[in-house]
């Protein structure tokens, strides 16, 4: 079924690129990053936020322990607090 007329992606095509990416998209513009494209109307994100919850299971509210994907959360949290802490030494 097309869920995105715009770009005309499949609920099939929303799954692959959910199972495929190493960092799980969680939102529909995060999903359009990995398969290339843009959201143009956002009529879809819903249907896609939907399906993609669908597709990741226990994934959806957040990586439980154990779960390869919360490796992936981690590594990006300690990242980000990297950068908070450069950019706060630099104002100062």
């Amino acid at each position: 079924m097309i869920v995105c007329s715009c770009n005309v992606l499949s609920d099939h095509d929303v799954r692959d690129a959910v199972n495929a990416a190493s960092d799980l998209p969680r939102n529909a513009k995060q999903l359009y990053g990995c398969l290339g494209c843009s959201a143009e109307c956002g009529r879809c994100a819903r249907t896609i936020k939907t399906i993609i919850q669908e597709a990741l299971g226990p994934c959806a509210q957040a990586c439980c322990a154990g779960c390869p994907h919360s490796a992936l959360d981690e590594i990006q949290a300690e990242l980000e607090a990297e950068v908070r802490v450069e950019y706060a030494l630099a104002a100062s």
